[in-house]
Order: structure tokens, then C-alpha cells, then sequence
């Protein structure tokens, strides 16, 4: 007899130079759900290679790097697509904003608005759900959250990022933190920069460092990982607001005035 804790298997599909196209499966159903698929042909080629059919799509911005893949998907194999209500996405079957719930694959999730880096960003996260196979809370958080950063600042401000990864931030620690995109090493080094007594931060980029070499990814990350050692998550620590201090305006800046800060200075850092 299968144990529920491991129905829902999740795993990577690689399109363009960095994006993850974050795959659904369960081992009791030949049904896919399929996360920001911006290239349609990873998607198929797993579907075709395994014998699988496309079930549902979760989008969480409008950028084209997350939905390029939809128009062939829909015409191919008519998936329910999920997506923001506020948004230009062309597909959508099923619009859903803050607080909707939607059952994809037997797990239950919940709609966040997450705008920042877009206006019309969401995530979705899903709580434990032992009985359907979740033993640890699940987020798809796309461009927003990043492994050790966050998304620019495009169409948001920089209130409302920070106010979205604050929301983000207060999700059960054992989140696992599923991004769009294997920015990890980068972002660790600006993190690196920006908070050098960091211990946690040192010890982070030797552990992903070593999971690259072995042909790895960085992800996922967890809530509590990114709580240790995400500089956008540390904007009250002491060390990193004396750090930024070039990039602020005023002296005695609040959270979201070092959290635009910092922003600054990773847009330019090289």
C-alpha cells in the first residue's frame, strides 16, 4: 500500500538559461498540474516521454518567461488554467485573487496577492495536507521570493514588495519555497556583501555551491532558510541598515525606506 505522504511528487523542468517550470505528479494518477510554463515544450516532451495528460496550470504573473507555453498547452491538451484575476494573461479559464481556494491534483490551495514585482503577481501556497499527500507546506511564489532575493521592482513599489514578502514571510517556517529561477549563487553574493557577518549566509553559499557541482539545484528553499539569510527579509537587522546606508536618503530610514535601499543596491551590483 502507498503512503499518502509521498502521493505528490514535485520536480523541476528546465526551460530558457534559468527558469523552473515546477511539475505536479501524483504516483496514484496519470494527471499533471504545471507551475509558470513559459516554454511548452519542456512540458510536453515530459508528458509524452512518461504518458502523462495536463491537468491544470498555475500562473503567477504575466510575464512571458511564465506564460509563453500556455496558447500550445491550452490548444494541445485544454488544461484548467489558474491565474490572477487582475492580470492581461490571455487562457485564464479559472480567475482567482486573495483568499481563493482551488483543488489541484487532491491538494488544497491558497491564493496570496504578492504584487511588487508586477501588479498582477500572486502565489499559491498550500498548508500541510497529510491525507493528501503535503506532509510540509508548499509555496510557488514565481518572481517574488527568490532563493537568498526577491524580484525587481517593474511595475510595483517598493512599499508594496516589501509589504508582499513580509506576508510571505510570516508562512510556517518549513515552507518549502519553490521560485521560478536558479538566481541562488548570485543573490548569495550579494547577500554575502551586504550582510558579511552573516554566518548563515557563508555556510549557505558553500552547501548550494556543492549542490551545483553535483549536477543539483538550489531549490527548494525554505521559509526559514530565507529568514536566516535573505537580505530583503533582514531589512530590521542592524548590521544590513548600517551596510546600506549609501543607497538611503535620510538617516534614520524605516523598514520599507532599507528595504528600497537595498534594492537599489542589488539593481546595480555586479
Amino acid at each position: 500500500m502507498t503512503d499518502n505522504a509521498t502521493l505528490l511528487e514535485i520536480e523541476p523542468l528546465r526551460a530558457f538559461q534559468d527558469n523552473y517550470i515546477w511539475m505536479l505528479t501524483r504516483v496514484d494518477s496519470d494527471k499533471v498540474c504545471v507551475v509558470d510554463p513559459g516554454d511548452a515544450a519542456p512540458v510536453t516532451t515530459a508528458l509524452q516521454q512518461r504518458g502523462l495528460q495536463l491537468d491544470s496550470i498555475l500562473l503567477t504573473h504575466h510575464h512571458a518567461d511564465h506564460t509563453g507555453g500556455v496558447d500550445e498547452l491550452l490548444k494541445r491538451y485544454n488544461p484548467q488554467i489558474y491565474g490572477p484575476a487582475r492580470s492581461r494573461i490571455q487562457g485564464i479559464s479559472t480567475p482567482v485573487q486573495h483568499g481563493s481556494k482551488l483543488i489541484v491534483l487532491g491538494c488544497t490551495f491558497e491564493v496570496l496577492e504578492v504584487p511588487g514585482h508586477t501588479l498582477d503577481h500572486i502565489a499559491y501556497f498550500a498548508a500541510e495536507q497529510a491525507d493528501a499527500g503535503v506532509p510540509s507546506p508548499l509555496l510557488f511564489c514565481g518572481d517574488t521570493l527568490f532563493a537568498a532575493g526577491c524580484g525587481r521592482l517593474f511595475e510595483g513599489t517598493a512599499e508594496q514588495m516589501f509589504t508582499s514578502l513580509q506576508k510571505l514571510a510570516k508562512l510556517p517556517a518549513n515552507t518549502l519555497v519553490y521560485c521560478a529561477h536558479e538566481y541562488t549563487l548570485a543573490n548569495i553574493r550579494f547577500a554575502e556583501t551586504a550582510e558579511p557577518e552573516n554566518s548563515a549566509v557563508k555556510e549557505r553559499q558553500k552547501a548550494d555551491t556543492r549542490r551545483l557541482a553535483e549536477e543539483q539545484i538550489t531549490l527548494p528553499s525554505t521559509i526559514d532558510m530565507e529568514l536566516r539569510t535573505n537580505p530583503f527579509l533582514r531589512c530590521h537587522i542592524e548590521g544590513l541598515r548600517k551596510n546600506a546606508a549609501p543607497f538611503m536618503s535620510r538617516p534614520h530610514p524605516d523598514e520599507i525606506e532599507v528595504f528600497a535601499a537595498v534594492r537599489r543596491w542589488k539593481d546595480g551590483f555586479r
